[in-house]
């Protein structure tokens, strides 16, 4: 399945001046979005929209110090009150070691349908 490509940030719950959400449109992939330095939130989130829909093969997500993660995915036409599909439920992305210790910060993780 070819890249999905993103056609703009609808919200986002916080970012870095010089690391907006809106370089998760970035094609090349490699600027990051970070949350703002001076808020200490412990949660971020974004909502991204896609022109048209498609399938999802897979999900590739380079992560810088976030520990857990969720993707939930929906349709712009549904009603506002229909709760959007978990393609990815919370996983874990860092032990509580690595986060104490600051290490394995960055990495890029593959989510992909499961095959039986």
């Amino acid at each position: 399945v070819a890249p999905v490509k993103i056609s703009y940030v609808v919200s986002f719950s916080s970012q870095d001046p010089r690391l907006p959400a809106a370089n998760l449109l970035s094609e090349d992939g490699t600027r990051p979005w970070l949350g703002c330095p001076k808020e200490h939130g412990r949660q971020l989130s974004v909502e991204l929209h896609r022109g048209r829909a498609s399938p999802i093969g897979c999900a590739d997500v380079g992560k810088y110090g976030c520990v857990f993660l969720q993707i939930e995915v929906g349709c712009s036409s549904w009603p506002c009150d229909q709760p959007y599909f978990s393609l990815v439920p919370t996983v874990t992305l860092m032990t509580p070691a690595d986060l104490k210790l600051d290490q394995n910060r960055c990495r890029v993780w593959i989510f992909k349908e499961g095959k039986d």
